[in-house]
């Protein structure tokens, strides 16, 4: 009964806003109809109530309806009369369509209804730490602007390195519950036996290894924002206990009986095209709806090739910020700009980021105040002086020992290399460390030390 409904209606997006309104049936004011606002809605007889109901059968506060991605809970506050629903005194229940809520002698009738909102696109060119101007971004923009303060669940979907995680982390920083904890479960990196342990937590001696209870990411993220990435990963067989934790906001740990609630705001993510995997039957139909209340495409960035400007001077500025040295050039030139945009970038922004990257601290080693892409090649692009290959060899630097010319130039080997084999796993760090016949803890560790940020 709360969740948001989207449509395509011509260009504009068009969102059904789910409402609910109490229609009085009895008393003076029979017929009146008040619409429940806000997530918290007070019904009694004192003036501070959403709904005053200046009856003597009324307690001064007498009853509340709670509103969340669930629906409506009706809740006595310790009345003198009770709170009736469809005849039956309760204590708390969830409203249904239809439904009669007796307050005191007074009645009134749950009638819920959608209403339809234009979401045009966004006058501002970034979302949190999302950047884009084109009218695409915008749209994504516009709709998060409206929905993203709420608790509504949101599926984000897009290519690999759209930046799907980053407007996941936005909404939750947009959002009430921004100070409260953010936990990711990554559920294509996380092996299937273990992410039913991963979501719910386990109990001591739930299975072979489990030494010591475990919190597991619903419990970890109370009060805050859960999100699954690349949920389309998750196994069929747990699908259904996923969606059983998400319609009643409570879990069980493996191993245990003990049921535990939660308050949480999900998030998931996926780069593959989930209605597609409900008609292959890899993925369940009533888990798609619980999840795609408010759905978001990220376009990918051939399609968006205007923000680059944008990107670029966005990218480069957080780069800049994590060079203690403060010598990072920032600046770009046109043309550098025009070969950017004729690249097609099957990696995405991601791909974008880790060429800037690259040829940020490439052009600062060679003594450049301009970003040059000739350090990095680009595919398929026509560049202005670029190289095939990446050049090794800037200008040396006088006074400057061996040892040191060296020690620089294999960091940046190493870094470039690290960075070049994430990208290839696509972020995954046990796969690229099979692929190298590295360690993983190693690479793990050299991925840290150079700024890079792979999945778990």
């Amino acid at each position: 009964m709360t969740q948001p409904r989207t449509a395509h209606v011509g260009d504009p997006r068009v969102l059904e806003l789910p409402r609910c309104a109490l229609v009085i049936l009895s008393g003076d004011d029979r017929g009146r109809e008040q619409i429940i606002e806000g997530d918290l809605f007070r019904i009694g007889k004192s003036k501070g109530n959403d709904l005053v109901l200046p009856d003597e059968t009324v307690s001064r506060a007498h009853c509340e309806i709670v509103r969340d991605d669930r629906g409506y809970l009706l809740r006595d506050l310790g009345s003198t009369n009770g709170t009736l629903l469809d005849g039956a005194e309760i204590k708390e229940a969830w409203l249904k369509t239809g439904a009669v809520i007796t307050v005191g002698k007074v009645e009134l009738k749950v009638r819920p209804f959608h209403e339809r909102v234009e979401i045009l696109p966004s006058d501002a060119a970034s979302y949190g730490e999302v950047a884009g101007k084109s009218v695409g971004m915008r749209q994504v923009f516009g709709l998060l602007e409206r929905l993203g303060p709420t608790d509504a669940t949101v599926l984000i979907g897009g290519e690999t390195g759209t930046g799907k995680d980053v407007l996941a982390r936005s909404i939750h920083a947009q959002s009430p519950r921004a100070k409260r904890p953010f936990i990711v479960v990554d559920c294509g990196a996380v092996v299937g036996s273990l992410i039913e342990s991963e979501l719910f937590g386990h109990e001591k001696g739930a299975f072979t290894g489990a030494s010591a209870t475990r919190q597991g990411a619903f419990e970890l993220a109370d009060g805050g924002t859960l999100f699954l990435d690349e949920i389309g990963e998750l196994p069929l067989d747990l699908q259904p206990k996923l969606l059983r934790a998400l319609e009643t906001r409570a879990f069980r740990r493996v191993g245990g009986n003990q049921s535990t609630a939660v308050d949480i705001r999900v998030i998931a993510a996926s780069k593959r095209n989930l209605k597609m995997e409900v008609e292959r039957g890899k993925f369940r139909e009533d888990l798609y709806f619980r999840l795609a209340v408010v759905p978001v495409e990220l376009p990918p960035l051939r399609e968006r090739l205007d923000d680059i400007p944008l990107l670029v001077g966005t990218l480069l500025a957080r780069i800049a910020e994590g060079d203690a040295t403060g010598s990072t050039p920032t600046d770009i030139s046109p043309e550098t700009l025009d070969a950017l945009r004729a690249h097609d970038w099957p990696g995405n922004i991601r791909e974008l980021r880790n060429v800037l990257e690259r040829a940020a601290y490439l052009s600062r080693a060679a003594g450049h105040d301009e970003v040059s892409l000739g350090f990095v090649p680009l595919a398929g692009a026509a560049q202005p002086n670029v190289t095939k290959e990446i050049r090794l060899a800037p200008d040396f630097e006088p006074g400057k020992s061996y040892r040191d010319t060296k020690s620089e130039w294999e960091a940046l080997f190493e870094k470039q290399y690290v960075g070049w084999l994430l990208d290839q796993s696509d972020g995954n760090i046990s796969a690229a460390a099979r692929a190298a016949d590295m360690d993983r803890k190693y690479l793990h560790k050299l991925a840290r030390k150079h700024g890079l940020h792979p999945k778990k």
